[in-house]
């Protein structure tokens, strides 16, 4: 028989155990922190991620926009129309519901009547942070009118929050409900939001860049009519501006330590501002119609104004068809200089009437009038009759 020896086996001691679970928690803590850590690194960079997104497509739709400023608009509405540090509105072709529509940039059906044409008198809006209302005048090429609507993006403050640097940035068409583009805004110190850039022309001819003083701004395009006798100098240093600058921050939305911005800036081409339609113009204008006047008293049933008539040239919608608008002259009697232009109205209806409130009474007036073409070349002038204002 074989005898079998037992030996002692001997088991864990209490130390060993608790030394087993004191390495077990750090290892346990260890891959806690770094799982927290990894989970924290994940949620950071998806709200960068977040914010580049948001500032991007802030920027995308800006741009896209922009630089569609002054296409398709007739030579009588102004390409831009209103530029700040934090504002900017301008007119563009920028889409029509019609099918088939060449004109416009782009093409969407779902698009209301009310954002495909151009704004009208009767339709003002008032232009974003100011008092302004525009338009001034009615935009019509022929009869029918300007298919230019009006863009406005602008920087507001979030209301939604209690603080102070939070901005929210708007678009607007037409007179229709401003739209949120973006939220998280906020400005890169001082840095203005829209930093704009013009053409200057040396007296050598040399055309160069030059940024837009801020303590300049804002700028508006104040003559009614584009291109017409009196948008030149000051009037028309808008017309100069062909590109803008956007810059601004956007943050993750939160506060205190865990609050992050991200910094963008954007350089913006404007194309088409400051071009001209391209057309051939020939012979002077056929005008010959006789104005008419009369005293009028205006709907605050105190002031005094004259309403001045006449029917449109045989060439704005027959002939040439090139008549874009119409220049009027005042004199007072007895004087028989002209001078220089008192207004121009702008072609498109078939009688054509402008109101001068800025008569005095017992005071007499004359009027001249003459069609202009795109040359822009004038008619003979047609004289009205003397009018005195009571």
């Amino acid at each position: 028989m074989t005898r079998l020896s037992m030996r002692a086996r001997p088991g864990l001691t209490l130390i060993e155990m608790m030394m087993s679970l004191v390495i077990f928690s750090f290892v346990v803590a260890g891959a806690v922190l770094l799982l927290r850590s990894e989970s924290r690194s994940f949620s950071l960079g998806s709200e960068r991620v977040a914010m580049y997104q948001n500032g991007r497509f802030a920027l995308n739709e800006m741009e896209k926009d922009l630089r569609t400023s002054g296409a398709g608009a007739p030579d009588v509405q102004p390409h831009l129309i209103y530029i700040a540090d934090s504002v900017i509105v301008f007119n563009a072709n920028y889409w029509t519901n019609t099918a088939g529509d060449v004109e416009a940039v782009y093409y969407n059906p779902d698009a209301p009547d009310s954002a495909v044409t151009a704004l009208t008198t009767s339709t003002k809006i008032t232009l974003p942070h100011t008092s302004i209302q525009y338009p001034d005048t009615n935009y019509r090429v022929g009869a029918v009118n300007s298919a230019s609507e009006t863009i406005s993006f602008y920087f507001a403050r979030d209301a939604s929050t209690a603080r102070t640097d939070d901005w929210i940035l708007w678009r607007r068409v037409n007179n229709l409900a401003p739209e949120i583009v973006s939220t998280n805004i906020a400005r890169i110190d001082s840095t203005a939001f829209f930093t704009y850039f013009r053409v200057r022309t040396t007296t050598g001819g040399v055309s160069s860049m030059q940024q837009v003083a801020a303590n300049t701004l804002p700028w508006r395009h104040t003559v009614p009519i584009h291109l017409s006798i009196n948008d030149t100098g000051a009037n028309a240093r808008i017309d100069s501006i062909r590109a803008v600058r956007v810059a601004f921050s956007v943050s993750n939305g939160k506060s205190g330590s865990e609050e992050r911005f991200r910094t963008l800036s954007r350089l913006i081409r404007l194309p088409n501002v400051g071009l001209a339609n391209t057309r051939s113009c020939g012979d002077a204008p056929i005008f010959s119609a006789t104005p008419s006047v009369a005293n009028i008293i205006l709907p605050d049933s105190v002031t005094r104004a004259v309403r001045l008539q006449f029917v449109r040239s045989v060439d704005e919608l027959a002939g040439e068809r090139d008549v874009e608008r119409y220049v009027v002259w005042r004199r007072i009697s007895p004087a028989t200089d002209w001078g220089d232009p008192f207004v121009t109205v702008p072609g498109g209806d078939s009688l054509n009437t402008y109101i001068d409130a800025t008569v005095t009474s017992g005071l007499t007036y004359r009027y001249a009038v003459s069609a202009q073409d795109c040359t822009p070349t004038l008619s003979g002038q047609q004289l009205s009759a003397e009018i005195t204002i009571p």
